[in-house]
């Protein structure tokens, strides 16, 4: 029979982007180490030992985004109870759209994702966390 796709992955990120704030890689910097924001980093543990975090970011694994948002699971974590704004990201900002959108759509608030992802966030020198030793 095949496969038969209603909506693609680019239209997903396209609706999402219409939804929720990009914030862009200068705008973000200025955000970094501020008390008030919380950056969410959804990659693949495997890509963050490749190439570290941004400085103070918290790796949310993005399979579990959701039950980690809703504090009637017990995989909740605090840190998503917490008065912050929350900066989702991932290596390009396809993931870290979804991610973001699903995140707003369970009420959480204020939330946006980074403009270009960890990738651009590099190439534009923003501050990196190296990769632990494990």
């Amino acid at each position: 029979m095949g496969l038969n796709i209603t909506r693609s992955v680019k239209q997903m990120v396209a609706e999402a982007n219409e939804h929720v704030e990009e914030i862009s890689i200068s705008d973000a910097r200025e955000l970094v180490g501020r008390d008030d924001v919380l950056f969410i980093d959804i990659r693949d543990i495997r890509e963050l030992a490749k190439s570290g975090r941004i400085s103070g970011a918290r790796h949310v694994p993005r399979g579990m985004l959701e039950m980690w948002i809703d504090p009637d699971t017990s995989y909740h974590r605090e840190f998503f109870a917490e008065d912050r704004k929350f900066i989702f990201y991932c290596a390009g900002a396809w993931r870290s759209a979804l991610a973001a959108k699903t995140a707003q759509d369970m009420g959480l608030s204020p939330v946006a994702h980074l403009e270009g992802g960890i990738n651009a966030w590099i190439d534009a020198g923003g501050p990196i966390d190296p990769p632990k030793d494990t």
